[in-house]
This record gives C-alpha cells, sequence and structure tokens, in this order.
C-alpha cells in the first residue's frame, strides 16, 4: 500500500512575521509545550537552528487560512477532484491523475462475478459477505480527524454512522442487545489526523447483506455532509481482491528568518528509495511501536518545490507563492509528515547539510527534531495497491 502526503505550505517572508498560533487555544499550547524543550545541537550550524519554540511559532504563523479554503475548494468540486485537483498546480494534465473507474480494480464484470461465486460458493462463512470499497474526499479543517471518538465530529464517526443502514440483521440485533447505536463498521487505510484533509482516502465496509448496492452506499455518504466529505467511488470487490490488496547571513549570532526551497528539496531527496528508522520523527506513539522494525518506513519519493495556490476568493485573484511538499511510502508513523516538514525547514533556514535529516536518525532524543508543522497544510493524496509509478507523482525532475 502506498499512501502519498502533499503538504502545502507558504514560502516564509524575508521579514520575520510576529509568532501569531493560528486558531490557538491554551490547551493547544499546552499540549506542545514540552516539544518546545530545546536540545542541544552540536554541529557547525548549530547557532543558527531555531529552538522548537522558535520553529513552533514560525510554522504556525504561516497563512494556513489559505491552505484551508483551498483544500475545501478541492473536495467541495463536482463529485470530488481528488487528486486530479492539485494537478493544475505543477502545470500537469489533470486527466493523468484522475480516479480510474474503469480498472480491474474497481469493475468487475458479470463473468468476474460469476467465477468469484462459483469460487467462493462452497467456502461460507465469511467468503459469503460482500465487502466494499470506499474512495472519498474530506475537508480536514470540518472534522476531528478520522478515528471515531466519543462526543467529536470524526470522519469514521459519520461514515459508520450513514452505513447504520446496511448492516444485516443479525449485527442490528447484537448491537441494541447491546444497547449500542447501529451503525456499520469503516476499516481505512490510513488514518489522518484532526485538520488533515484527504483527497482520495479509500476505507472499506462489509455486510452480510446482499440486497445492498455501490451505488445506495454513496448516495448514504453523500448524504451525511455535503461539500466536507465526497464519496469519490464505490465498488464491490471480490474476498479474493480484498485478501490480496535562500538564505543570507553574514553574523553568526543572527539567527535566519527565511529559507530556501531548494534546499529542502535537497534534504528530502536523500531519504527517498531507503528503509530508515523515522522514530525521531514519530509522535505520541506507544512504546512498543517506538524501537525495532515498527519504526521502519520506505520512502519511494520525497521531493519539495515551489507552486502558486489561487482560490476561488475575488481577494487572491493573483495567487500565493507556497511550497508543496510531496512523500510517497509504504506507510507513515503517527505526525511523522507533519515532524518531516517542518524539521526540514528548520534544517535549510539553518544552512545545514543534504545529509540533515540522516543525521537526526541517530539522535536519542526526539526534541532533536522539530515540533510538527500544523495539520491545516497536511492532506492524504492518494492510496495505491499497486507498484509505484514516478509518473503519477507531481514534482519530478
Amino acid at each position: 500500500m502506498l499512501v502519498k502526503f502533499r503538504p502545502l505550505m507558504a514560502t516564509a517572508a524575508k521579514a520575520r512575521a510576529a509568532a501569531a498560533v493560528a486558531a490557538s487555544t491554551a490547551a493547544a499550547a499546552a499540549a506542545e509545550r514540552d516539544e518546545h524543550m530545546h536540545y542541544k545541537h552540536t554541529d557547525a550550524c548549530h547557532h543558527l537552528r531555531w529552538t522548537a519554540k522558535e520553529s513552533y511559532e514560525y510554522m504556525y504563523a504561516r497563512p494556513w487560512s489559505r491552505v484551508v479554503d483551498f483544500y475545501a475548494d478541492l473536495v467541495r468540486a463536482g463529485a470530488g477532484a481528488g487528486a486530479a485537483g492539485l494537478a493544475k498546480l505543477f502545470g500537469k494534465d489533470e486527466k493523468d491523475y484522475t480516479l480510474d473507474t474503469t480498472g480491474e480494480n474497481y469493475v468487475t464484470t458479470s463473468s468476474e462475478k460469476q467465477t468469484a461465486t462459483i469460487s467462493t460458493k462452497d467456502r461460507g462463512g465469511r467468503w459469503e459477505r460482500v465487502t466494499f470499497k470506499i474512495v472519498l474526499s474530506y475537508h480536514g479543517g470540518s472534522f476531528d480527524g478520522w478515528q471515531k471518538q466519543p462526543s467529536l465530529n470524526t470522519v469514521q464517526g459519520l461514515i459508520e454512522k450513514h452505513l447504520g443502514q446496511f448492516v444485516d440483521e443479525r449485527k442490528a440485533k447484537q448491537l441494541e442487545a447491546r444497547s449500542l447505536p447501529i451503525e456499520g463498521c469503516a476499516v481505512v487505510a490510513g488514518r489522518t489526523d484532526k485538520g488533515v484533509t484527504a483527497l482520495q482516502q479509500v476505507c472499506s465496509f462489509y455486510t452480510w447483506r446482499k440486497d445492498v448496492k455501490s451505488g445506495d452506499i454513496k448516495h448514504a455518504i453523500n448524504e451525511a455532509a455535503p461539500d466536507k466529505l465526497k464519496p469519490l467511488h464505490v465498488s464491490e470487490v471480490t474476498r479474493e481482491e480484498h485478501s490480496s490488496k535562500v538564505l543570507e547571513n553574514s553574523e553568526h549570532n543572527i539567527k535566519p528568518q527565511s529559507f530556501d526551497v531548494a534546499k529542502v528539496d535537497e534534504i528530502l531527496r536523500k531519504l527517498a528509495g531507503k528503509t530508515l528508522s523515522y522514530k525521531m520523527f514519530a509522535r505520541d506513539t506507544q512504546a512498543s511501536r517506538s524501537v525495532g522494525p515498527p519504526t521502519e518506513c520506505f520512502m519511494f519519493h520525497s521531493r519539495a518545490a515551489v507552486a502558486k495556490l489561487y482560490s476561488a476568493n475575488e481577494d487572491y485573484k493573483e495567487g500565493m507563492k507556497v511550497m508543496c511538499v510531496e512523500l510517497v511510502a509504504n506507510r507513515f508513523l503517527r505526525k511523522m509528515v507533519r515532524v518531516l516538514v517542518a524539521t526540514a525547514i528548520r534544517e535549510a533556514a539553518a544552512g545545514a547539510g543534504e545529509d540533515a535529516l540522516l543525521n537526526l536518525m541517530e539522535a536519542t532524543d526526539r526534541r532533536a527534531t522539530a515540533p510538527p508543522a500544523p495539520p491545516e497544510g497536511l492532506s492524504l493524496v492518494d492510496v495505491g495497491y499497486e507498484d509505484f509509478s514516478k509518473q503519477r507523482c507531481f514534482i519530478v525532475d
């Protein structure tokens, strides 16, 4: 499984803006306090490197509302633009990134269905249930993340509530007996944090009912939260399918106020094509998942480039210059993408070498990396089940 995240963020102004935390609250500030403790770096550019507090303030002072509006426009566009909505940022043909609803992963022909029926006819049990693949987009600013949590407006909670009408009778009785609401169960490819947008998220839902159609599920989800959550495609999958699948600083005591996007790109490139432990870039992970193989990820693609962000808002017709970071990996740890982006910016601003992120992986304290960048700039663009193809990437040479 490939998961593609492309965080967008405005390039830093040459004169540093006043520290302002976007949508800050006392609780949010308290949550980040532990990460503001400064780590003592000893390399040649340690005197130019932002402290954790300075890095946090710098990242949160960016005009994230413009990025949030952009993502909201993508989710609202037509039936959901998906990854294709980002193509024009990089001068790409939208057709090359349009969600494929004609391939074998989305359509099962009548002959294939007949074969699947014969192959599973005598198996019984779980082989008799019907599984649906759901591709959807949602606006991160409208939800408290993906994962279902009590009293919070989450994507999973909303979807499962509307899938309740497709639950089979046996499960419905079991839920009623336990005084639980009749809801479906949506299993997602990768959870997203609060504020993170998804353009082509993938989840699955199964039922023992044979009368449920893909169109029924799509219609139900489409009514859940118009303009905030959109099902792009829903398809039935067989059991077999489901199982297989530029800075200038002359004085050393003056810290940088800006960074070079080309330098960020140079630093990120060093991650591609390697299986590495990203434990220093993870946050809030369980102790059992903070060491060894659970921390290892293979990065297929890691690039940064300048793009121009346009908005439907009449006040922003000229567009805003932003930096876009595109990461494609087999998996991501909790908050890993946001920490990677913030740290790459910090290291670029300090003038660190191209191996800066690789060197930080040898650290023994997570304070060596920067606090996570705001979630508003992050978007899960696509989830893939086939071999990685660079042609599907936006930022290429």
